[in-house]
């Protein structure tokens, strides 16, 4: 239990990563915010905490609408009165190249990708300085490292994730650790969306492990960020890719 009465706050949490962490987080007994954009996922998601034992709410937010994202936070803390753990999932992938690129889509994928993980960090950030203790985890992407994982706005916007996680770590310390997870090829409704496993071979064949990960494989990486096992981490991005361009 070694989340025992901490309160996690998980965008993205109705499927894939985000799912996986809502549920081992619940485990280790913190009581979990599950956000996600899904209603009938978001229930599930929540009923079977419960079921197991463990405490959670859901909240249904469109990440790509900055208004409903700055409601997250004070729907938290009225439920639970602090916030201890924020696990920044939510993510958007684009795959319309430059030349088609409009601005709508380009500030779509940047709202869920980077500004609205800034903007909850600004939230919670008072919550956790006045308790003396806090972690915030980000979800950025092997695509935030080179710019041949991904088209023009998810890869810049994952690009702009790994600035956004040092920027943060740098000012809310000593209080607040920040640390990234860097996901290669996860089994996810996302890595459906470009034909699964098939759709990125070159990532699965490339790398040492010749295998996609797994949701509860980030899930055990995001304990590690939110609990005192990474107590002198801060300002650091884990790439979970099996391995691959080592």
């Amino acid at each position: 239990m070694r989340l025992d009465g901490k309160v996690a706050i998980v965008t993205g949490a109705t499927s894939g990563m985000g799912r996986s962490t809502a549920y081992l987080f619940a485990k280790e007994g913190a009581k979990v915010v599950v956000v996600g954009r899904n209603e009938a996922r978001a229930k599930e998601v929540v009923d079977n905490i419960k079921k197991d034992g463990g405490e959670a709410i859901y909240l249904i937010i469109d990440m790509t609408n900055l208004d409903e994202v700055k409601t997250i936070v004070p729907k938290t803390v009225e439920a639970y009165g602090t916030v201890d753990v924020l696990f920044n999932n939510a993510g958007m992938l684009s795959l319309i190249p430059i030349t088609e690129m409009t601005m709508e889509e380009w500030t779509r994928v940047f709202n869920v990708n980077v500004t609205s993980a800034m903007l909850l960090a600004q939230e919670v950030a008072p919550y956790m300085k006045k308790q003396g203790k806090g972690s915030i985890i980000n979800t950025s992407s092997v695509a935030g490292y080179a710019a041949h994982f991904g088209p023009v706005a998810y890869s810049t916007s994952k690009h702009a994730m790994e600035g956004l996680n040092k920027a943060l770590a740098n000012e809310l310390g000593p209080e607040i650790r920040v640390n990234a997870i860097a996901p290669g090829a996860i089994v996810t409704a996302m890595l459906d969306s470009v034909g699964g496993e098939a759709g990125v071979e070159y990532m699965v064949t490339g790398a040492p492990l010749k295998r996609a990960g797994k949701g509860e494989e980030i899930a055990t990486v995001a304990l590690f960020f939110a609990t005192d096992d990474s107590s002198f981490v801060t300002g650091q991005s884990l790439r979970v890719d099996g391995g691959y361009e080592v």
